[in-house]
């Protein structure tokens, strides 16, 4: 009798637990298939571009940091390495990795040559080199701003041909930018 008694409760324990597991798993399947789809979709914007996180070297924002001072140019640093001036920072919106921007700007190298000139020209914020994608967001529509981007987040040891110039390998990259528009 006592063997039937604890072979019974085992039975009964492992049922209970089944039952209660059984009612469980489908309440625990769903959540966890909500909490998956959520976190991705919050990794994940509309028009596909993400932020790479680079940040460049000490060495690349030491070369930066040199010229401005040489120069007398007093300039913010940011998190990821490039330097930058907020000529003025205009009003209501502010552009992100989806955004279509207009932009008029000057791109030069720290000898002073002019490697690009472009006024009134239309891009994907997202589809630009990093140091554009970190530093256009710091203004809103109206605004002007001059970037100093080391090579990692410009063009690094690639050869650039622009429309009026090649852009060398590891060249840090100076730009003036008018936001003229945000969409």
């Amino acid at each position: 009798m006592q063997h039937f008694i604890y072979l019974h409760c085992l039975i009964y324990d492992r049922l209970s637990l089944e039952t209660i597991c059984m009612r469980k798993l489908p309440v625990f399947f769903l959540v966890s298939v909500a909490l998956y789809l959520f976190s991705c979709s919050k990794k994940n914007n509309a028009c596909g571009y993400q932020d790479d996180n680079v940040v460049a070297p000490g060495a690349e924002q030491q070369i930066i940091k040199a010229y401005l001072d040489s120069a007398g140019i007093s300039a913010n640093l940011n998190a990821s390495g490039f330097y930058y001036q907020i000529i003025s920072t205009g009003s209501n919106a502010t552009p992100n990795l989806c955004s279509s921007v207009t932009v008029t700007y000057k791109g030069q190298l720290m000898s002073g040559k002019i490697f690009d000139q472009q006024n009134n020209v239309l891009f994907t914020l997202g589809s630009l080199i990093d140091g554009w994608k970190k530093g256009l967001p710091l203004i809103k529509n109206g605004g002007e701003i001059k970037l100093f981007i080391p090579p990692t987040l410009g063009y690094g040891s690639n050869s650039v041909n622009t429309p009026t110039d090649t852009i060398p390998p590891n060249s840090v990259l100076i730009f003036d930018i008018n936001l003229l528009n945000v969409q």
